[in-house]
């Protein structure tokens, strides 16, 4: 190690706020500053090495033994800081620990259990998007679409009753914001961490779920030895965080790509079958997931620069998801790419468990859209909704032209 410390890089530094509003609400010029100016680039400001390209992007996320999630995927280091939840034990663990509900959650989401629930979702886009239609011509797609479908079809899915699922995106938003500093947009959170940390935790029991979804097979999988009971009820937590505010924003990515890209739409409406394809482009272009950290295990070079054991690396996956060195053309949304290996679901053993689900819960949404929209187009500005971690949108004011 002393000789990889002699021939160490020193790399450039910046005092960039990543988590600054400004940058949150428009993060691209700060993705390509940081491409820019090198493989790695310590952010002064919060004491950390970033990663912006899609090589060290990538490398990093496949590489657990040397970059663990153990010790938390945000700015906090687990090793000193008692983290403000029980840790997640799909993100924010490793092997073996990470194993077991890792194992578990993938039977679950097999396959078999998306195709018994395509028709279901299907039906149900189809239902929502002929209401939205007939109510008017114009509307807020983030609100009657984005965010209307899923929080109706993946709750069901998971065995969540009716009532208090309007808390689901507020802690999503608290738990994504968490990951970053303690900056006003956690300080904004403080008052509801105890209310909606005590719904969702109820949410997560046994006798709170029906006995055909998601969460009642996760329990089943605690009888038959495969959990504990004291995981079960923290891998249905982990569904209800990870599984509805990454897809909520999304598909407001589908909707806003088409919108400003309407031959793309037309391509879509020629061949429906794309929509999958599509929700993995907008994934790219628009990375619902922006950020995660890792901590280094021990002292490792990336690219010359030494990350010392025991400090955190900044991933950003929106920049590497734009990398003119992995993508050609990387800021156009465009349905003729092959957007597969994009690191907006992360990538390696840590990979988004739920991915396919997001997929299905997409196709079915756009499917119904492009058999009754002809064309579809911004009716107002967009706005965004800051967060530390999330792309996330507040309004998507669109109009849609019925065939």
């Amino acid at each position: 190690m002393p000789e990889a410390l002699e021939r160490a890089v020193v790399p450039p530094d910046s005092d960039a706020d990543p988590f600054a509003h400004d940058a949150l609400l428009d993060p691209e010029p700060l993705h390509q500053a940081l491409r820019e100016a090198g493989p790695v680039v310590y952010l002064s400001r919060y004491d950390v090495h970033a990663l912006a390209r899609y090589e060290q992007v990538h490398a990093a996320l496949v590489d657990w033994q040397h970059f663990e999630s153990g010790s938390g995927v945000g700015l906090a280091n687990f090793r000193h800081e008692t983290p403000w939840r029980p840790p997640s034990l799909l993100l924010e663990a490793d092997p073996p620990r990470h194993d077991a509900p890792r194992r578990v959650l993938r039977e679950i989401l097999a396959p078999p259990a998306l195709r018994r629930l395509r028709e279901t979702w299907h039906a149900l886009a189809e239902e929502l998007v002929d209401q939205v239609l007939a109510e008017s011509t114009e509307f807020d797609g983030f609100a009657a679409l984005a965010e209307a479908f899923p929080l109706r079809a993946f709750p069901d899915a998971v065995g969540l009753g009716p009532d208090g699922r309007e808390n689901l995106l507020p802690y999503g938003n608290m738990a994504f914001n968490a990951f970053g500093p303690r900056n006003d947009l956690v300080a904004a959170d403080a008052h509801r961490v105890a209310e909606l940390s005590v719904w969702v935790n109820a949410q997560c029991a046994r006798e709170a779920l029906s006995e055909d979804g998601f969460g009642a097979g996760i329990w089943e999988a605690a009888d038959r030895g495969d959990l504990t009971y004291e995981q079960a009820p923290l891998v249905v937590r982990s569904l209800l965080t990870a599984g509805v505010d990454t897809t909520v924003h999304g598909l407001a990515a589908c909707l806003y790509a088409f919108a400003t890209h309407p031959q793309e739409w037309q391509r879509l409406r020629e061949r429906p079958e794309l929509a999958r394809a599509a929700f993995d482009e907008a994934v790219r272009w628009q990375s619902p997931v922006q950020t995660f950290f890792r901590t280094a295990t021990a002292d490792v070079t990336i690219a010359g620069t030494v990350i010392p054991a025991d400090t955190k690396i900044l991933m950003f996956l929106g920049a590497a998801n734009r990398d003119p060195s992995r993508w050609s053309d990387p800021d156009r949304f465009d349905l003729t790419r092959d957007p597969s290996g994009h690191v907006g679901f992360g990538m390696g053993i840590h990979q988004c468990i739920g991915q396919h689900v997001a997929r299905l819960e997409a196709e079915a949404l756009l499917t119904a859209l492009a058999r009754r929209v002809e064309r579809i187009e911004l009716a107002g500005t967009p706005h965004r909704h800051p967060n530390n971690t999330l792309r996330s949108w507040a309004a998507l004011p669109l109009r849609a032209r019925s065939v």
